[in-house]
């Protein structure tokens, strides 16, 4: 079972309901909140810019309807 809470003046101090009793050993982890995905790099436009749109004879709706031409479902 996993539970949350936060250190506060240097005690782990847990989300309502954990319920554990004084004394219980617990292994605490860590871990950075993620603040967003730093971008490092080329996007990935970027990187394929070489080679989109140079297939040739494909529909023109083929993004919007790749479902049906891929797998045969309906246009929708």
């Amino acid at each position: 079972m996993v539970y949350h809470g936060k250190v506060k003046n240097g005690v782990v101090v847990f989300e309502k309901g954990a319920g554990l009793p004084d004394g219980t050993d617990v292994r605490i982890e860590p871990f950075a909140r993620d603040e967003g995905v730093a971008v490092e790099g080329p996007t990935l436009a970027e990187q394929f810019a070489n080679v989109i749109g140079t297939v040739p004879d494909l529909p023109s709706d083929m993004a919007a309807q790749h479902d049906h031409y891929l797998h045969g479902a309906p246009k929708r």
